[in-house]
């Protein structure tokens, strides 16, 4: 790897403000990867809900990929100089540094300059940060298929085999206006809110340090307009949870089967409103393809080591259809912070990690 010639283009990667709500800023972002990646190669472009993403591989058809290298070019809301990338030492502060821009460029760089017999595909997206559907989610709907996936989410060359589950609910308590003077001729929807939000976090208690188990974060708390002298009638709290797949409560049941294992834990007049379920994911940590991606990050001085994460990502895509992905890529710190940046000594050796493994597939 070339790093002044890396290091340049991560830079003017990084200057591009690719956030959901600029669809010709993640189109630049996605034409400026491909631009880096080159001649000779066949890009099938995909489009969905406005959100613009590429395949690419080497031949005329697309094949079943032996491995799909996969990277996420959209970044979530910064300050104005978060677009303007600086370096300090073996820093370099951005948005989107750590979160995924130099990962998702150096596996552009390893699939550009590695040339293997088997089928291997680059798969650029700009919605992860929204959910992934319009990206991952839809090439695969489109017919996309792969034997092993590596993500370039940070890891610091670790390989991630397993990360929690995502689901979003809201919680809507009804009461009784009236005036606050006269408390007792009303029921206040505030207060019955509040015991359900206990309910639901006694079962699962806040996180004070890291511990995989089921999280719930109280997102936002909201009522009626209304006075002061009011009691209010309408109260709707949105919870954000993450589970485990070991968790019965959650993992592989149906959004109404949430629904009622939710409601069990309010107060009767709490109503729950689930939005969404997202699955864990879990890859086999046994399997062939794992063992040689741990194998080419020692091989670089890293440990290679198993983590797990705590966040969702484009990987449980490829779960749901019974395909093996990890998350592997650079170090770095700050995620979606104010002093994101990455951690410029472990790009080479992600890089080299990364092509010594697609030089020994078969």
């Amino acid at each position: 790897m070339d790093m002044d010639e890396f290091l340049v283009a991560a830079e003017e990667l990084l200057a591009i403000p690719s956030t959901a709500d600029r669809g010709v800023e993640l189109g630049r972002a996605l034409d400026f990867v491909l631009g880096v990646v080159g001649a000779g190669v066949t890009v099938e472009r995909f489009e969905s809900g406005g959100k613009p993403s590429a395949l690419v591989y080497r031949g005329a058809e697309r094949p079943r990929f032996r491995v799909v290298f996969n990277g996420h070019l959209d970044v979530v809301p910064g300050t104005p100089e978060q677009f303007e990338p600086r370096r300090v030492g073996d820093r370099l502060y951005a948005r989107g540094a750590q979160d995924m821009k130099l990962s998702a460029l150096a596996l552009a760089m390893a699939f550009r300059d590695v040339e293997t017999q088997v089928p291997v595909g680059l798969q650029l997206v700009t919605d992860e940060e929204i959910g992934g559907h319009d990206g991952t989610g839809y090439q695969l709907a489109q017919g996309v298929d792969a034997d092993f996936v590596v993500i370039g989410e940070y890891s610091g060359l670790r390989v991630v085999i397993e990360s929690k589950g995502l689901l979003t609910a809201r919680m809507r308590a009804s009461g009784l206006r009236a005036h606050s003077a006269y408390q007792w001729l009303g029921d206040n929807a505030v207060l019955k809110l509040m015991r359900a939000v206990d309910g639901v976090l006694a079962a699962y208690p806040v996180a004070t340090e890291e511990v995989w188990r089921t999280t719930v974060n109280v997102a936002r708390v909201e009522t009626e307009p209304g006075a002061i002298n009011q009691v209010p009638a309408e109260a709707t709290a949105w919870l954000d949870i993450r589970f485990t797949p070991g968790d019965a409560d959650f993992a592989n049941r149906t959004p109404a089967e949430v629904t009622a294992h939710l409601t069990a834990l309010c107060p009767p007049g709490v109503t729950v409103e689930v939005d969404r379920v997202e699955p864990p994911h879990h890859a086999d940590p046994d399997s062939a393809e794992v063992a040689a991606l741990r194998r080419a990050a020692q091989s670089q001085g890293y440990s290679g080591d198993f983590l797990r994460k705590h966040g969702a990502a484009d990987s449980r895509f490829y779960h749901q259809k019974g395909v093996d992905a990890v998350i592997f890529g650079i170090g770095g710190d700050g995620q979606h912070g104010p002093d994101e940046y990455a951690d410029l000594t472990t790009v080479e050796p992600y890089y080299r990690a990364l092509t010594a493994f697609l030089g020994g597939l078969r």
